[in-house]
């Protein structure tokens, strides 16, 4: 026999207990517990059931559930809890059979039918709470593109116009809607220059905005797929070129939720590359050069990856107790003693490294390191147009050795 669920999650609109499905009310009016916001709670002040606000964070509630063991316990949350919802916390903590789902329309949705905008066709992020800093949408701002995003007020509205105006995205339009389903609700419209230079305009706290992006003539195309310009990043020369980035990313293989250690990490550009390509990407940068940990810091911030870690310290020391990474760049230190032993043993199965070089001294390390583990050598010879006297030519830059493997 299959155990019932002993937590209900469940949607909820702006107009409470009244827009609940009939199963939805069945398990309300049923709860020993109810969880739930502030602001949501007031519509249960005559319940027969316990009534509790959810903690921030809400992990702490996890022990709580330990001491309500053999009670019938509901989570109410607005819309679809499991879209960047609270029902996404509790995936990753308890097993399916503990919990069952009943969404109501997300923000997303509504904001969606109101827009007429296909959701299939439509990027969604949230920014909302301090755990999202609005800087996490640059990565998305792109010629054409239309996103969804939920906020945290009147603040984000203006960062997000900022962010569209300082990469030449003035004229994008961004639909505001405010208080979606209540009697207050309303949409207004402008131009992200419009809302940037209006640094006053205020907006309800519960808004979810829609951004159609218009690039300017001149906006610089800085898309998710490797290989940016190098005069995307803050450098000091110490930057994996763009054409060597795209190959060395492609071997790399960032795929989502996986974790990169970026070893000799110079000014950051592969690991915020991988970082860019998904949004549950991560990266551990591990550089000694404190100029360059402040540019790393600088351009993953500039670049929409707030969550990069950036490590100081000398490999392999700092390599310590880091937790174990899905894949390696080593684009400095192939030759210092134990950095590739310390990586290697760190890496997880199927795990892949790659390592760069340009030196001879770097060479002869990789071609050992060949010899005897496997994998692939490939070297990469890139020439650039250059001006000689009044004629053209293509100069080329130091080919680098690329190795790589993945762990068996």
């Amino acid at each position: 026999m299959i155990a019932k669920p002993w937590l209900s999650i469940i949607g909820i609109g702006a107009d409470g207990p009244d827009g609940l499905t009939p199963p939805a009310r069945s398990r309300v009016d049923a709860a020993d517990i109810i969880i739930t916001s502030k602001r949501t709670a007031e519509f249960f002040n005559q319940s027969k059931a316990e009534v509790h606000i959810w903690p921030v964070p809400f992990d702490a509630m996890f022990e709580q559930f330990k001491q309500w063991k053999g009670k019938k316990i509901v989570i109410l949350a607005t819309g679809d809890p499991l879209w960047h919802g609270v029902g996404s916390i509790i995936a990753r903590r308890l097993e399916p059979s503990a919990y069952e789902v009943i969404p109501a329309p997300s923000a997303f949705s509504l904001a969606a039918g109101r827009l007429g905008w296909p959701l299939s066709s439509v990027q969604t992020l949230t920014l909302h709470g301090r755990s999202r800093p609005s800087e996490l949408i640059i990565p998305f701002i792109q010629p054409d593109v239309r996103l969804l995003s939920l906020t945290s007020g009147s603040n984000t509205v203006h960062e997000v116009a900022r962010h569209l105006v300082s990469r030449g995205y003035g004229e994008s339009t961004i639909h505001v809607l405010e208080d979606m389903d209540e009697p207050s609700e309303k949409m207004q419209t402008f131009s992200a220059s419009k809302i940037a230079e209006n640094p006053d305009m205020a907006f309800s706290d519960f808004n979810t905005i829609g951004i159609d992006c218009r690039a300017d003539k001149d906006a610089p195309l800085q898309p998710r797929t490797p290989g940016l310009s190098d005069d995307a990043f803050a450098h000091d020369g110490q930057l994996t070129k763009g054409v060597v980035r795209a190959a060395t990313l492609a071997a790399l293989g960032p795929t989502p939720g996986k974790l990169l250690w970026d070893v000799g990490a110079g000014c950051g550009s592969v690991a915020i590359e991988w970082m860019r390509t998904h949004l549950s990407n991560q990266a551990l940068a591990f550089e000694s050069n404190p100029k360059r940990l402040e540019l790393i810091n600088h351009n993953a911030t500039n670049l929409g990856v707030p969550y990069l870690k950036v490590i100081a310290g000398k490999a392999p020391q700092c390599l310590a107790d880091q937790p174990a990474p899905d894949a390696i760049f080593i684009g400095g230190g192939i030759t210092a003693p134990d950095v590739f032993e310390t990586c290697w043993q760190a890496l997880t199965p199927s795990g892949r490294l790659v390592a760069n070089c340009v030196t001879l001294e770097g060479r002869q390390k990789l071609m050992q390191l060949q010899s005897q583990y496997g994998g692939e050598l490939v070297e990469i010879a890139v020439a650039s147009l250059s001006k000689i006297g009044s004629k053209q030519a293509l100069r080329p830059a130091m080919p680098v050795l690329q190795w790589r493997i993945t762990k068996q």
